[in-house]
């Protein structure tokens, strides 16, 4: 049987799970009728919202695919790519959004039942992104190499980039806009509920309550699943690529391949990322089953049965990993270099849990300083998030030393594969939890008993948790991955080549080099204007909703008493308004700027511009989404009657803290992941182009 039927069979798979789970979630009880009102605004809000988002994406890609297509050396086929993977985005988003969208409210209802029957309806809603995600991934990459397979190397090469560049280009638009959308609507919620009016979250006065429910979707659901989307395609793409340009043509290939031709060893090189992801998804639909928990509400037991599905898929995919290394005729050494990524991948999960959940010392402390203030909640939080670096970065440099013993370049872009192979759980795990939180604040607004709203609570806490480990998993799997389409790109233009399993440099690419030297100063340039750009649209959206919040309480009689209704969506469509207009900039100057340093200083430049952006990127992101994370379950573990509990001066000061890391956590930092593989993935695409021109230094 050709290999290929082996993806598509384990994507159609992953496709039947996911319809499976889908059936489940529908057939159980949507609650009461004011359940279902609150659920039906929030699903009009979050498909309103991302019909608005995908017209305007729509118009970017088609500009971007017309330009591409009348660029004699890139072509027609390489711009079909670039709209294939543009649509397959697309549509893994708004499969995961959708489903998300209707999970919510029967979340809610379960939890009235008891918590494991909560914790199911919710995770089997997340697993249907996380299943459609790799779904799409694998098959779309199947067909095509069904459409163009018999191309000749140098044509085909940039095929596949294409693709990845146009699930990363609707990645960072559903990132951004989304980020934006649901922190605007967050923060203002908080800000003019919590703290200025002191009425409780989610209560129903407040006419910002449906905009963050609906945020939650947008920007954690659809916007995750764009976001790994990207990932898992490009893992691949990268190790593929690596191997067309020729880094495994070397007399070492035989050793990695032994008993093979050359010509044999290549395509089975080429092969073993993908059957990797084929493994993988078999060990994440076995690991969805393996999630169900007691009655007791417990964030030790609920974190336990999350990681029981976690743990047990990774090492499912190690087993699959090893039988498919086997039987492609593989050296051994490769598995070790693939164990290197998938072993890395789950202890930077344990790392982000450990510095994010109420369960552990650093959270804690947090807490402990809010009894003494805003101020301090801000600088404890700040300083966790910096200190909660050195485990990701020293994970992620032994796992590329490792990979890279056993496995040379080849080796460091496999890890990186092992590192997604089991993304169809990990990412249901994320996804979780925007329903979760949906959930909860549902609970509030529907008035149902404090018990119930205890459960929602513990499943939102633990979603928060799972959030924050999810995007440091993300951000880790965007560094290993930026890394090997830096490296192929470095080939692709002629910079580096492989001799005898070595890289040669030429002199131009000294770190010594006037080009390089600026090169990577402008790149590390890029990540904290990015940040800067986001953060600051979050705070226009912030003020705007404020504003409206207050306008009604102003105008509309009997609001702040409970005897009228307020006005939810006029929110939400400010905060839609607001965040389409503010995420076209930042998406645009990373899409522009990669262009433009090739362009106009050149390749090597181009080579020193994506390092720097990686260095400086890759640190920013795991700061701002761990200290976002700790700060939000600080406040958790107060509501949870630590430190004076809820109304106490020091949860004032934790909603403080949680303000500040919202834009963190889940706008600029998520998005800076994008940014880093999509300059990364540009740069190849256009290889052919960039490589023509010197540069003006």
């Amino acid at each position: 049987m050709d290999l290929v039927w082996i993806c598509i069979i384990a994507g159609l798979v992953a496709a039947g799970v996911a319809v499976f789970f889908v059936r489940y979630v529908l057939r159980q009880d949507q609650g009461s009728e004011k359940i279902k009102e609150i659920s039906a605004a929030i699903r009009e809000g979050g498909l309103a919202f991302i019909h608005r988002e995908y017209r305007t994406l729509a118009i970017v890609v088609v500009i971007i695919a017309i330009v591409l297509a009348v660029i004699p050396s890139l072509g027609w086929r390489l711009s079909v790519a670039f709209v294939f993977g543009a649509l397959c985005s697309m549509g893994a988003g708004y499969a995961g959004m959708n489903m998300a969208l209707r999970s919510n409210g029967r979340t809610c209802a379960a939890a009235q039942k008891g918590l494991n029957q909560g914790l199911r309806v919710s995770f089997r809603g997340g697993a249907v992104m996380g299943l459609t995600v790799v779904s799409i991934g694998i098959i779309g990459l199947s067909i095509l190499y069904f459409a163009w397979h018999g191309l000749p190397e140098n044509e085909f090469l940039f095929i596949i980039p294409a693709y990845g560049t146009g699930a990363s280009l609707v990645a960072l638009f559903a990132r951004v806009g989304g980020g934006i959308f649901t922190k605007g609507a967050d923060a203002g919620s908080d800000l003019v509920g919590k703290v200025e009016a002191g009425i409780p979250e989610d209560d129903p006065r407040n006419a910002a309550v449906i905009a963050d429910n609906v945020g939650d979707n947008v920007g954690d659901v659809c916007g995750m699943g764009a976001d790994l989307l990207e990932s898992y395609v490009e893992t691949v793409i990268a190790t593929m690529t690596l191997t067309t340009v020729g880094v495994v043509i070397a007399p070492w290939l035989t050793n990695l391949f032994p008993g093979l031709s050359t010509d044999a060893a290549l395509q089975a090189a080429w092969w073993l990322p993908l059957l990797v992801m084929a493994g993988g998804i078999v060990a994440s639909v076995i690991g969805c089953f393996l999630v169900r928990v007691g009655e007791k509400v417990d964030m030790s037991a609920l974190l336990g049965a999350l990681r029981r599905g976690t743990l047990g898929a990774t090492i499912l995919a190690a087993v699959f990993g090893f039988l498919v290394i086997y039987f492609l005729h593989a050296s051994l050494s490769l598995f070790w270099a693939m164990l290197a990524g998938l072993v890395a991948g789950a202890l930077m999960g344990e790392s982000t849990n450990y510095f994010t959940s109420y369960a552990f010392k650093p959270t804690q402390e947090i807490s402990e300083a809010s009894t003494t203030g805003a101020g301090a909640t801000i600088i404890r939080g700040f300083a966790t998030g910096l200190m909660s670096t050195w485990p990701p970065i020293v994970l992620i440099a032994a796992a590329i030393a490792v990979a890279y013993y056993f496995g040379s370049f080849y080796g460091v872009a496999l890890a990186a594969v092992g590192m997604l192979s089991t993304l169809g759980v990990t990412l249901a795990t994320d996804a979780y939890g925007p329903i979760a939180d949906n959930a909860g604040g549902i609970t509030t607004q529907a008035g149902l008993p404090e018990e119930v709203r205890e459960k929602t609570d513990a499943l939102d806490s633990l979603g928060n948790t799972t959030a924050a480990t999810g995007k440091g998993f993300a951000i880790g799997a965007a560094a290993m991955n930026s890394l090997g389409l830096i490296l192929a790109f470095t080939m692709a233009v002629g910079i580096v080549t492989v001799s005898g399993g070595k890289l040669i440099l030429p002199e131009a690419l000294s770190l010594l080099s006037v080009p390089v030297i600026v090169g990577i100063f402008l790149g590390a340039l890029m990540p904290p204007v990015f940040c800067a750009m986001t953060m600051k649209s979050v705070g226009v959206t912030t003020s705007a909703i404020i504003e409206e919040v207050r306008r009604q309480w102003r105008e509309i009689k009997g609001l702040m008493e409970g005897t009228a209704k307020a006005e939810y969506g006029k929110c939400v469509d400010i905060a839609t308004r607001i965040s389409l207009r503010q995420m076209l900039l930042p998406s645009i100057m990373t899409i522009v700027a990669p262009v433009i340093v090739g362009v106009v200083l050149g390749k090597y430049a181009l080579a020193g511009f994506l390092i720097g952006a990686l260095a400086t990127g890759f640190i920013l992101a795991i700061t701002l989404n761990n200290a976002g994370g700790a700060w939000d379950n600080a406040k958790k573990w107060i509501e949870s009657g630590k430190f004076g509990g809820k109304g106490s001066d020091a949860h004032k000061a934790s909603v403080v803290g949680d303000t500040v890391g919202d834009p963190m956590k889940d706008t600029a930092g998520p998005s800076l992941n994008i940014m880093l593989k999509l300059m990364s993935v540009i740069s190849l695409m256009l290889a052919p182009v960039i490589m023509h021109f010197g540069g003006l230094i």
